[in-house]
């Protein structure tokens, strides 16, 4: 067993030059702490650290050995591709195949996203590019991120870093350097703490390469499909047409892609605590000819069903201001109910900020099931919704 190392960083104390990415660092101290962690890196040694999204756990994505090591720290399955981080243009083009041309829409979506949580698919060139980084796929997924913390890492590394989320393959994502800690504690050697996640969920994944032009977007994440629609909408000439944006499994189904995908988060069961998940359906209509319990009648019923004649904790995720957040429980002897907020109707993104940290927060308070309420599939709730799907192992649809 290794012993786990946290580092501070100070996100504020990073800047990069906006002509020549040329990284500076005020404070002796995080750049005492990215120096060390890019030469675990460099010596081939896998480290987590912040991202906007989520907490990466990282290693050089040009070495086949190097990138071995996250799989074996995460127990991740080997045909789930990796996306491969750079810290600036110049490191991306070094990874692409010398006669791909970008696409008009992939200069529009990075010159609004990037830096940021936006990941693309390119072509992979298998000379440059480890087939383990891309399940032997045709495509790379590369975003460049924009937490000061994790650029200034790549940076100082001087090469593209592989990183998916930190944590256990299948649990949920891990948005504080405290997540990773609980978790791989004793797997690796290194891990930055440069505070919660902004956004706190993953990067959008969207395939433009395919002949008709449309963009597609295979994992909804931290950037929104109608930020994408409206950045494409404001930058294609008139003359031009404007790609189509199609989500997948909303808009369109792949059985291809699912046996064998080109992202991560698309084949396996993801996001789940060590207890289980009941996703509330509280607004969508119930299948045809089923009948949704009232919210009193579910709720008071759980306690017979999980533990009848012990205790029982169950732990609800439920938006500030709902109908679920703002109602008295059901007052059952032995039942113990843990509220995590979710944040307000009005604002997805508060939602996807607090998703992750209430699933591991409650799991960790040692909840015997944890409830979620249904949230509107729109700007961050697409994404949001997308995980909580992954993460239930049922649906219950309720009235009130």
């Amino acid at each position: 067993m290794l012993s786990t190392q946290v580092l501070g960083c100070d996100p504020a104390s990073i800047s990069f030059d906006s002509s020549s990415d040329q990284l500076q660092v005020a404070s002796q101290d995080t750049l005492h702490s990215l120096t060390l962690a890019a030469q675990n890196i460099i010596d081939l040694k896998p480290v987590a650290f912040p991202t906007e999204t989520v907490y990466g756990l990282g290693a050089l994505a040009l070495n086949a050995s190097a990138a071995s090591c996250i799989f074996s720290v995460k127990g991740r399955p080997p045909d789930n591709p990796l996306i491969v981080h750079v810290s600036s243009i110049e490191m991306l083009h070094s990874l692409l195949p010398s006669s791909f041309r970008m696409p008009r829409s992939y200069e529009l979506l990075m010159k609004r996203f990037w830096p940021g949580a936006l990941t693309l698919l390119f072509p992979s060139d298998p000379k440059i590019i480890p087939s383990i980084i891309t399940a032997n796929q045709p495509t790379v997924a590369i975003r460049m991120p924009s937490h000061p913390v994790a650029r200034a890492l790549i940076a100082l590394v001087k090469a593209p870093v592989a990183a998916p989320s930190a944590n256990s393959s299948g649990k949920p994502s891990p948005t504080t350097a405290e997540h990773v800690r609980r978790d791989l504690d004793g797997k690796l050697g290194v891990i930055l703490d440069g505070g919660a996640c902004g956004v706190g969920l993953e990067s959008t994944v969207v395939d433009g390469l395919q002949d008709d032009g449309k963009i597609r977007v295979l994992r909804p994440g931290g950037i929104t499909v109608e930020d994408i629609e409206q950045t494409l909408q404001e930058g294609i000439q008139d003359s031009e047409t404007i790609p189509q944006v199609l989500v997948y499994r909303r808009d369109y189904r792949d059985s291809q892609l699912e046996a064998a995908p080109t992202t991560p988060g698309m084949k396996y069961r993801h996001y789940s605590p060590s207890v289980p998940v009941t996703l509330l359906m509280t607004s969508s209509p119930p299948p045809e000819g089923s009948v949704p319990s009232t919210a009193e009648s579910y709720l008071a019923s759980l306690k017979g069903q999980l533990n009848p004649s012990g205790s029982v904790k169950i732990g609800v995720l439920a938006l500030t201001d709902s109908t679920l957040g703002t109602s008295p429980l059901p007052v059952v002897n032995g039942l113990e109910w843990c509220r995590h907020e979710l944040g307000p109707i009005s604002d997805p993104s508060v939602t996807a900020r607090r998703l992750f940290d209430g699933l591991l927060t409650l799991d960790q308070r040692g909840v015997d099931l944890i409830l979620i309420e249904e949230v509107k599939e729109t700007n961050e709730g697409l994404a949001v919704m997308n995980r909580v799907r992954k993460a239930a192992s049922e649906l219950r649809w309720i009235t009130f």
